[in-house]
């Protein structure tokens, strides 16, 4: 009977919040992504699906509806009439999901190439959802994450540049990023306005800091805003919200 305890791989590898992700290479050379957590360890591929599964004998799920899509085009001459369908929907929204997990460590762990292709696609899957979603509930719950996706895209291809000397490119990714974000159509959903004007926040302190310009107290307030909302520290939120209410009324005041 196989011994199905993982405690030996637990003691091997002990919790430390500071060196939990590594990239290793398995016996058949494949090389993929661990992630100790507090009480296990979760795998991802660092190529092809984030749990290497084949959908549809196709790459991704992605890949199986744009050949759909293409089909469809071959056999009605356009793409008009193509849907897709709650249970297509959840297939999309699952390996959207996949692609997040695994983009966030990239981006933790300086890979921004894959992380760039990995929110490259879930930017993909958006256009599929917003082009082909018979159910508004069911897009929007994609949908509204994509002022988020947009801004790690872009951060992880400014990345790129920064690290070849170039500011001037990861500059001009920014800017369009915000403008991009901007220009959204806009959704009755919290979460969307929230990543919003968070997306956009974030991008304008990392265009400051490529121009090396100082921010100003309220927009210093404005990221411990956001990383207090973030760990979800609503007390230490309340607290900066209200300077933040003051010193907008100082700034008023002097206008």
């Amino acid at each position: 009977m196989m011994n199905m305890d993982i405690s030996p791989l637990l003691n091997k590898w002990e919790y430390d919040s500071e060196k939990n992700v590594r990239v290793i290479k398995l016996e058949d050379n494949r090389k993929v992504i661990q992630v100790r957590k507090v009480l296990g360890i979760e795998q991802y591929e660092l190529e092809g699906r984030p749990d290497g599964k084949k959908p549809f004998g196709k790459a991704s799920v992605l890949a199986e509806f744009n050949d759909r899509i293409h089909d469809y085009k071959k056999n009605h001459g356009s793409e008009e009439g193509f849907m897709i369908d709650h249970d297509d929907f959840l297939l999309l929204q699952y390996e959207a999901v996949l692609n997040y997990y695994r983009y966030l460590i990239l981006f933790q762990i300086g890979d921004f190439k894959r992380t760039v292709r990995d929110t490259n696609s879930n930017l993909r899957i958006c256009d599929l959802l917003q082009n082909y979603c018979l159910d508004d509930e069911d897009k929007n719950q994609i949908l509204q994450y994509k002022p988020y996706i947009i801004r790690v895209n872009a951060l992880a291809r400014a990345m790129i540049h920064i690290r070849r000397n170039l500011p001037e490119i990861a500059q001009q990714i920014i800017e369009s990023a915000i403008v991009q974000i901007k220009d959204l159509p806009d959704y009755k959903s919290e979460t969307y306005q929230y990543e919003k004007i968070r997306s956009i926040n974030y991008l304008k302190a990392t265009l400051a800091e490529i121009n090396q310009k100082p921010l100003s107290e309220i927009e210093k307030l404005k990221l411990e805003l956001e990383d207090a909302l973030e760990i979800e520290d609503y007390e230490r939120a309340a607290e900066i919200r209200d300077k933040i209410h003051e010193l907008s009324e100082k700034t008023d005041n002097k206008i």
